[in-house]
């Protein structure tokens, strides 16, 4: 396992520059660039002149890249053309939130998806299996930011009981149950549509096993029903279901750029949206790297996890 680890990562280095490659020919492919958003009736074309060789932008795009690369090798993201910041104290500042709410939204979910999908499956084909099988649907269907806003009108405004965007209270000390409570209904909405897309997995994946023969082997041990299915066909069932978690964790991240907005969480989705309307291409090209680490991890976490889960499953270096 630890030479397949090692050659995983050496594979993965050169697909990283590819990816930043692309990034970046991608971002300078794409109409406008930052000093366009800078354009106003008292600025003249001289200065705007001035300021795109003074951040590079008249360079070959080839240029553009190596001064880039040779930055990032340094250590150095650049700063952001808009705030003049430091690109990495500026998604520094804005991955914690994000981390925090996309982990807890997927442990939600995991945690509902598992547990209905599993009664779902012994319950094959009964009222129980048809109410929950229709939930799921109902949490796949309903648009995020549409249940967002509806949460908020009803128990935010409404109701009163939760606070209805930010992370804290404005004027307050910021302490945990502050961010709980901030915290719930972003993770209701990412939790429930991710439980609602996990259900039906994590239930095929049980109807499968359970038509295994070594469950009515297990059976005719005397083991009994909670043991049989949760100990030797959930475990079984596991493979398929971390498959669809592990490529939900990079979706998760990308789709939380919405309720972001909605709830005025300040993570990396707020930011992306400031970098992509004022075309602020060293901000970009750092929020595509931490999403390439994390792609790229994750498959990696994902193939450790599957030996974990079923130790038939062996890597050769």
């Amino acid at each position: 396992m630890g030479q397949y680890i090692v050659k995983r990562l050496l594979i993965a280095i050169p697909v990283f520059f590819g990816i930043t490659i692309l990034s970046f020919l991608i971002m300078n492919m794409a109409p406008g660039n930052p000093v366009d958003m800078l354009i106003n009736p008292n600025i003249p074309k001289e200065m705007l002149e001035l300021k795109k060789e003074l951040l590079g932008l008249n360079d070959p795009i080839y240029v553009q890249y190596v001064k880039w690369l040779s930055g990032f090798l340094s250590g150095d993201l650049g700063y952001s053309f808009s705030t003049f910041a430091p690109v990495s104290q500026l998604i520094g500042e804005r991955i914690g939130p994000t981390l925090l709410l996309a982990s807890t939204s997927l442990l939600v979910g995991i945690l509902i998806a598992v547990p209905v999908g599993v009664i779902s499956a012994i319950k094959q084909n009964s009222k129980l299996d048809y109410i929950l099988t229709a939930l799921s649907f109902l949490g796949t269907s309903i648009p995020a930011f549409f249940l967002g806003l509806g949460l908020i009108y009803i128990v935010g405004i409404g109701l009163k009981w939760l606070p209805t965007g930010g992370m804290t209270t404005l004027g307050g000390n910021g302490g945990f149950q502050d961010v709980l409570l901030h915290l719930i209904l972003p993770v209701t909405v990412l939790g429930i549509t991710i439980a609602g897309k996990k259900v039906r997995y994590v239930r095929a994946s049980m109807l499968d096993v359970l038509q295994q023969d070594y469950l009515r082997t297990a059976r005719a041990k005397g083991l009994t029903e909670f043991v049989v299915t949760n100990k030797h066909a959930l475990r079984n069932a596991l493979i398929p279901i971390i498959t669809v978690v592990g490529t939900e964790i990079p979706l998760l991240l990308g789709g939380s750029i919405i309720i972001e907005q909605v709830f005025q969480w300040p993570g990396i989705g707020q930011l992306t949206m400031e970098a992509i309307l004022s075309r602020d291409y060293p901000i970009l090209m750092g929020l595509n790297l931490i999403a390439a680490c994390v792609v790229l991890s994750t498959n990696l976490f994902m193939d450790i996890l599957y030996a974990i889960a079923d130790p038939r499953i062996k890597y050769s270096s």
